[in-house]
């Protein structure tokens, strides 16, 4: 308890990954929302898009969160290398 009050370990990494799976449900989500309503209206274009957005927006989010991630790991080697 006493790291987290003085700030020695980060809770924000097991933060992005909850994000992460946030940000993953909302991408499926809205893409079949997209892909139910081009089928509804009968327009491929809408179909299409959907299946991008579930495809290009969870690859968007999973290297968001990867940068994210990094620049934390980043941060922990510095550490370790100045306590070396």
């Amino acid at each position: 308890m006493n790291k987290f009050f003085s700030f020695e370990e980060m809770i924000t990494p097991i933060i992005i990954k909850v994000l992460f799976w946030v940000g993953l449900a909302a991408s499926v989500i809205f893409g079949l929302i997209t892909i139910f309503t081009g089928i509804i209206e009968e327009e491929f274009l809408l179909i299409f898009s959907g299946l991008l957005t579930i495809v290009i927006g969870s690859l968007l989010v999973r290297v968001y969160c990867e940068l994210l991630i990094i620049m934390f790991k980043i941060y922990e080697t510095l550490k370790q290398i100045r306590d070396k």
